[in-house]
């Protein structure tokens, strides 16, 4: 097999976690799922691996009332309605008005993904940070949490969260920040979800990783942003929701905890945020 072709293959199926993880924060519809029956394979390869739920998450509005479908196909599957800031430019009423619709639905249990993304020159700045400010008000409205991406745009992020007046919950989705920046938000109470470039080995991830050890794990959530950001050792390879399973194992070992002690406390902090019920025990 040719090193293209092994680019091209998710990574080997691990063997199933000592206690039930929650995949914060995927795209089942970006991972190639279109039908109930896609869907299920998808989570059924999870669960295997010992993720028991996944948020797959919104980043368009034909996405959102896809995720909210979706999430009625699998009770192990639930959704987060927003529009993405790279798409901002075109957020207007008609875009308000299906948001609004949807995300009072049981199934939705976050407002994302919203927030500010300046490394990509899709939307100005201007609109992204008017579409946020609206994301919040939503997600206070609604008592739903609120999962922001952030990409490049950290002081902005919380200056507007201090100026709007932050939702009881805030997560920050792939958390992407050192040490210092994680320990801003821990003090401001919100909730930082790691996903595979908290794995990575290259010398831009060290701050990363130093945060990922040092953050409360009643503020630690774990993701894969699926299909994107496939964990170390397998970064640029397709991801899936069953890839979780090595991020959690890989912060265990940052953290020199057990990884049944960290898969346990990351659940008991996804099923807070989320509103789930408690996972069942054997």
């Amino acid at each position: 097999m040719s090193k293209g072709d092994k680019k091209r293959e998710r990574p080997p199926e691990p063997e199933g976690l000592p206690a039930p993880i929650v995949d914060a924060h995927t795209h089942l519809d970006a991972c190639g799922a279109s039908t109930a029956a896609e869907v299920r394979k998808i989570v059924d390869r999870a669960e295997a691996a010992g993720v028991a739920r996944v948020v797959t998450v919104a980043d368009d509005i034909d996405s959102a009332r896809w995720t909210v479908e979706a999430s009625a196909w699998d009770d192990r599957v639930f959704s987060a309605v927003a529009l993405h800031p790279t798409r901002a430019k075109d957020f207007g009423e008609a875009e308000r008005e299906v948001l609004e619709g949807l995300v009072g639905n049981p199934r939705v249990v976050a407002v994302g993904e919203t927030g500010l993304d300046y490394y990509w020159d899709f939307s100005p700045p201007e609109p992204q940070q008017e579409a946020f400010r609206w994301h919040i008000d939503l997600a206070k409205r609604s008592g739903k949490p609120l999962m922001i991406h952030d990409r490049d745009a950290h002081a902005d992020i919380l200056r507007i969260l201090a100026e709007e007046g932050a939702p009881e919950t805030v997560i920050f989705h792939c958390f992407s920040g050192d040490a210092e920046f994680a320990r801003e938000c821990v003090d401001a109470g919100y909730v930082l979800s790691f996903a595979g470039t908290a794995t990575f080995r290259n010398a831009n991830a060290r701050g990363l990783r130093e945060a990922a050890r040092r953050v409360p794990v009643e503020q630690m959530l774990v993701e894969t942003d699926a299909p994107f950001l496939a964990p170390h050792p397998f970064r640029g390879r397709p991801n899936e929701p069953y890839c979780v399973n090595y991020t959690l194992r890989d912060l265990a070992e940052l953290r020199e905890v057990d990884v049944a002690e960290l898969a346990e406390a990351t659940t008991t902090t996804a099923e807070r945020v989320f509103g789930f019920p408690r996972a069942a025990t054997s």
